[in-house]
């Protein structure tokens, strides 16, 4: 049962290392592609094939990086009572806010301005973490169904658009991809806390299949049952394009627009029809990796086991190359001082590169940064004692 438990979370550890991987190539896209200054790559008025699965793909990571979150949290559970387990969700969590406004900030932006201020995945992330130090104490069958019928109804919510400026800023925090004036300062909303907050109680109690009582036969059933479950529902609910994303698919010139229209769901909020097609895949994942044992397979599961490591330091790292090839193609370092996200910077139009040297720059990137992970990795491991590494 050790060794099987083992495998248990080394999967975890795996799909989380996948989703990292990935991760970092939407990141490269953003500061190195041409097109990226141009369009939306989801636009399909304007985006090709190659770069609409491009971004697609990296559709997977805020979803499991909130979803195994939770999982998470209910393995610290374990050793915990609920008391210390809320108190470890809430230090947690103001952890990841504070993070997201500092030294995230910077290296998206390379200035320490507070004109703008950013709120991203890992501001939400530290929110859903102080929601969940609550929604724990409910009951578990309420929770569970209290989740649901957010995830599943949030997107009846999309017409509401206040004309109160408070309220329409409030109403951006809840449930809108928007900037919020506040006199001296705007808040660009990139990730509205509905219906993330209700994504990680899920999260929480799946982390019930991996208890090392939990037979990995039926678990392995299991996650096949849900994953399948969750993405055939997807392709009901999509072909009826009645309900479940603000945007509905329609044909296009060619047979592979039209594909990339019925699969271009919103992210930002998270429609019911992203989550699906997120969620789904990823616990077919989870069922096929339970047992799967190589070295790339080890690989994956060092990044997984580091995450807020790797995603620090791969957007300094990325932003920092960025620098380099902007000087080097007659821009300017001031050029690459982001305002609000580097794609909206109009000095920029005309800087980039090719699709096939965005994947270059990533396959190179994840290459060397695989290195400082299992160093990072390592030292963790041989250190559980020092407190503050739990928080990186």
């Amino acid at each position: 049962m050790k060794s099987d438990r083992k495998n248990r979370i080394k999967s975890i550890d795996m799909l989380r290392g996948v989703v990292m991987v990935i991760m970092a190539l939407d990141h490269v896209r953003d500061y190195f592609h041409a097109d990226a200054y141009l369009f939306d790559p989801a636009d399909i008025s304007q985006t090709n094939v190659p770069l609409f699965w491009t971004r697609f793909v990296t559709h997977f990571c805020a979803p499991v990086f909130v979803f195994l979150a939770g999982t998470s949290a209910f393995f610290v559970g374990q050793r915990l009572d609920k008391k210390s387990l809320s108190v470890w969700l809430l230090k947690r969590g103001l952890w990841l806010v504070i993070a997201e406004l500092t030294v995230i900030k910077l290296a998206w932006m390379f200035k320490l301005d507070y004109s703008t201020i950013l709120l991203q995945v890992i501001w939400v992330l530290g929110i859903s973490m102080i929601f969940l130090a609550g929604f724990i104490h409910l009951p578990k069958k309420l929770m569970i169904g209290l989740a649901l019928v957010v995830i599943f109804g949030h997107n009846l919510l999309d017409p509401i658009a206040p004309t109160d400026s408070v309220a329409s800023g409030f109403w951006t925090f809840l449930h809108v991809f928007n900037i919020v004036d506040m006199g001296s300062f705007q808040v660009f909303v990139g990730y509205p806390i509905i219906p993330w907050i209700f994504v990680m109680p899920l999260g929480y109690y799946f982390g019930e299949l991996y208890k090392p009582t939990y037979d990995s036969k039926l678990r392995i059933k299991r996650l096949f049952q849900l994953g399948l479950g969750l993405t055939v529902l997807f392709f009901v609910i999509r072909t009826l394009n009645i309900y479940g994303d603000p945007y509905a698919w329609a044909q296009q010139n060619s047979l592979g627009m039209t594909i990339a229209s019925y699969f271009n769901v919103t992210k930002y909020p998270p429609s019911l029809l992203y989550l699906l097609i997120t969620l789904g895949p990823s616990l077919i994942f989870l069922a096929m990796v339970e047992n799967v044992q190589n070295r790339w397979a080890e690989k994956l599961v060092i990044i997984g086991r580091v995450p807020m490591f790797f995603y620090i330091v791969h957007i300094y790292v990325i932003h920092a190359l960025a620098v380099v090839a902007a000087i080097a193609t007659g821009f300017s370092f001031s050029d690459m001082v982001i305002d609000l996200w580097v794609t909206l910077q109009p000095q920029l139009r005309g800087y980039g590169f090719g699709l096939w040297v965005v994947y270059l720059i990533w396959i190179l990137l994840t290459s060397a940064l695989f290195p400082l992970c299992k160093w990072y990795n390592t030292y963790k491991t041989a250190n559980r004692q020092k407190w503050w590494l739990s928080y990186l």
